[in-house]
């Protein structure tokens, strides 16, 4: 039986604005098996990115248990956070904007470690750290002293790697890290996360509207729609019994470079309801082709309709 390292209940994170309350992550429900990679998909806005971030408590939530290994992180003061930070790490979308432009490549992936005791007061160890990072995620080490503009795409998403795991977490969170970069460097980067994975026992939160980049990379699927997950299951299951309206909507937009398959697309009509003060009921009621006055009026739960497949849906 595979072992739980993260384990999200009943999550929910809203933010205040003039309109009243915006539903960022709504009742969220999750767990992520040690050294598997859960994909994290939806539409831009949907609340990807705010979980991630509210996984590792970038963003507070607001309600919910987030379990790191039994042990509920939202209980931790600042001084224990610090210290647990440790544990999980964060690879973001934008490698340029997230690399301090007035650090070398040295002080960037150095400037972890300067929060670890045994590197504090230690510049040679922190030398040989840097170097075996660079070494590891196939940064040349004659880049140590340049600078984040001096590189391309695909070398300052590795720096953002190596500072992630310089101090050799558990838990990465990554969001989108893959996104801005071209094709040819992006397959490049995610055959290094599986290989990294590999290596040091690692598990991933990997948070992509890339339906085909998460295919590639992920053991379980979670599909988000305006801040809650419609459906949850393996990757051979999403994509090839998908029961929620909304997944296969998402899988009939994926492109097929065969003239000869013949796919019939699922066009959506209407408009994504607003996040502030949402409708009653489903939230995909306005675009789903088989709503019912049920749909309206009941919000659905996200039940197990098979073993290991979850989805919300009253149909």
């Amino acid at each position: 039986m595979s072992e739980k390292l993260i384990e999200v209940k009943g999550l929910k994170k809203y933010f205040k604005v003039k309109a009243g309350l915006l539903h960022a992550v709504d009742d969220v429900n999750f767990h992520i098996d040690k050294g598997e990679t859960l994909g994290l998909v939806g539409e831009s806005g949907c609340g990807k990115s705010t979980t991630g971030r509210t996984l590792i408590r970038l963003i507070e939530a607001d309600v919910g248990e987030i379990l790191f290994d039994g042990q509920d992180i939202r209980k931790l003061d600042k001084r224990q956070l610090k210290a647990f930070r440790q544990n999980m790490q964060m690879v973001f979308q934008d490698p340029y904007s997230s690399l301090n432009p007035r650090l070398s490549i040295f002080d960037l992936i150095a400037e972890p470690l300067m929060n670890i005791s045994e590197y504090a007061r230690d510049s040679k160890r922190v030398q040989e750290r840097v170097e075996e990072l660079m070494d590891t995620v196939g940064l040349s080490r004659r880049l140590v002293n340049s600078y984040p503009h001096e590189l391309d795409g695909g070398r300052r998403q590795r720096v953002g790697i190596a500072r992630a795991l310089s101090v050799k977490p558990g838990f990465l969170v990554l969001d989108e890290p893959v996104s801005a970069l071209d094709v040819c460097i992006q397959a490049q980067v995610i055959n290094l996360l599986k290989r990294l994975q590999q290596q040091l026992d690692l598990t991933y939160l990997f948070i992509s509207h890339d339906l085909s980049v998460v295919k590639h990379i992920s053991n379980r699927i979670a599909v988000m729609y305006l801040g809650k997950i419609v459906e949850l299951s393996d990757r051979n299951t999403i994509f090839q019994k998908p029961q929620h309206p909304y997944t296969k909507a998402l899988l009939s937009a994926i492109p097929i470079p065969s003239i000869h398959v013949n796919r019939q697309r699922v066009i959506l009509k209407g408009d994504v309801p607003s996040p502030v003060n949402p409708p009653d009921g489903c939230r995909f009621a306005g675009r789903c082709p088989y709503v019912q006055d049920r749909c309206r009026k009941e919000c659905p739960e996200l039940r197990e309709v098979e073993p290991g497949h979850f989805v919300a849906c009253h149909f």
